[in-house]
């Protein structure tokens, strides 16, 4: 890349991606918060915790990744200036939201039922049941707002979801720390209370976010198209699925992996389930950073894919790798320096603190992994190249990282730090096969602007 394109495309990269990381930090800081405040009253709520995030994560990242094909097919109209595919995009993205939102809701009823199978300790089951099904029906609320983000954002408005995602987790915050010990004139619930907390901080996102798309002067052009046919239609669902399932799915493994490697370890006992909570707790935090950065890339290739600029296209995904590059080489440092300190904002078991440092060691460990991976995955959306990448993380995480995880850690005695270096293994091998991929970029980014449905596999 010459100095003259990377100047081009550093600036606008950073202005899409610093909103966007916010944004998506607000998913995950709501878990901080749970987690931070609930390790206060004990190991064993916070495990709790553990069990009940590694179940409602899985199913909760499957629906948002329903809402990601709306982002690309947005930037690439507004690429184009097409306001009727806007229109359509506008409506058809909502309704595919609600109707997901509200399937995941009810699966919450369903849900709890299979937790006393999954070999965890009892007590631990216990307070984890309620949890799960007050989490699976704050999932109808965060479905709508991501249908109303993923919109906003495909057009380049980002900065307006980092608002209110700040604004829902100091809320949040301040409704934890008040319904689980009982202070600010609040009733002390205990760690149901997060819960709560969480299911008004996402009804606020949701009812702010709709809010804005459907008032905001500049967005008045789309909703005129979109009122012309309130109704969803066939053929445009579908164009949202073909994209967005994959990217489901995709998610769906990876996260599926890091869930199922919790239950695993929660079958060693529940301080190493509570030192895995704060691990993978602090390694989320810079992950959503990361993905803040994939999501401009997704963007900005979809725009210039849109306008028919295939240079342009492969250099707006290069930048976004460089940056995502030198940010998470700085985020391992961090974790190496302070993975004797942060483990005490959580719990004080010395023995939850040191089980906890180790695995932050190796969590810096993958920190470039994990951020190269997604942001490959952000850029290949651009281009509609979304099938591919799930088959890869299907293989990498179910068919490599957890065996490996699984023989490490139970076979070979490492515990909880031999099933992380199985992930740490799946994360590299996916972000390597991604890059590869990427670097093919030239012959299927002529195919994507000449015939957006070639790059779709």
């Amino acid at each position: 890349m010459s100095r003259s394109a990377f100047r081009s495309h550093l600036r606008p990269t950073l202005d899409l991606a610093y909103p966007v990381m916010l944004s998506q930090l607000g998913h995950v800081l709501v878990n901080v918060c749970d987690s931070m405040v609930v390790g206060q009253t004990g190991k064993i709520p916070l495990a709790a915790v553990s069990l009940s995030v590694s179940v409602s994560t899985v199913v909760m990242v499957l629906g948002l990744g329903l809402t990601m094909g709306i982002t690309p097919l947005v930037a690439t109209a507004d690429g184009r200036r097409d306001v009727p595919a806007l229109g359509r995009l506008l409506v058809n993205g909502v309704w595919l939201s609600a109707s997901a939102g509200l399937v995941l809701a009810l699966l919450g009823l369903l849900v709890p039922q299979v937790l006393p199978y999954l070999g965890q300790p009892a007590p631990v089951v216990a307070l984890a049941a309620p949890w799960v099904k007050v989490m699976f029906l704050s999932f109808f609320p965060l479905m709508l707002f991501q249908g109303f983000k993923q919109f906003a954002e495909g057009l380049g408005l980002t900065r307006q979801a980092m608002l209110l995602s700040v604004q829902a987790n100091l809320l949040n915050a301040v409704l934890c720390y008040g319904l689980v010990f009982g202070k600010l004139g609040m009733p002390e619930m205990g760690m149901m209370g997060a819960a709560w907390a969480t299911f008004i901080a996402r009804v606020l996102m949701a009812v702010l976010m709709a809010a804005y798309v459907l008032v905001a002067v500049r967005l008045r052009p789309y909703r005129q198209a979109a009122a012309l046919n309130l109704r969803p239609d066939a053929a445009g669902l579908r164009r949202l699925l073909g994209l967005g399932a994959p990217i489901g799915v995709q998610m769906t493994f990876e996260m599926g992996a890091f869930s199922f490697s919790a239950i695993m370890i929660g079958w060693l006992g529940a301080t190493q389930l509570a030192a895995h909570q704060i691990a993978i707790n602090v390694a989320s935090v810079t992950y959503m950073a990361a993905s803040g950065i994939a999501a401009a890339a997704t963007i900005r290739v979809g725009k210039h894919v849109g306008a028919h600029d295939a240079p342009g296209a492969r250099q707006a995904g290069l930048m976004a790798y460089l940056i995502t590059f030198g940010f998470m080489s700085l985020m391992g440092l961090v974790l190496v320096l302070g993975r004797h300190h942060i483990p005490h904002y959580y719990n004080h078991d010395p023995a939850v603190v040191a089980q906890a440092a180790t695995l932050l060691l190796i969590a810096a460990a993958f920190q470039v992994s994990d951020g190269l991976q997604v942001v490959g995955l952000g850029a290949l959306r651009g281009l509609e190249d979304v099938k591919v990448p799930s088959v890869v993380a299907l293989l990498a995480y179910w068919a490599v990282a957890l065996p490996l995880g699984y023989v490490l850690g139970f076979r070979l005695g490492w515990g909880a730090t031999g099933v992380w270096v199985g992930l740490l293994t799946g994360l590299s091998l996916v972000a390597g096969v991604l890059l590869l991929r990427f670097r093919r970029r030239p012959v299927l980014l002529v195919a994507a602007v000449n015939e957006p449905a070639l790059a779709v596999r």
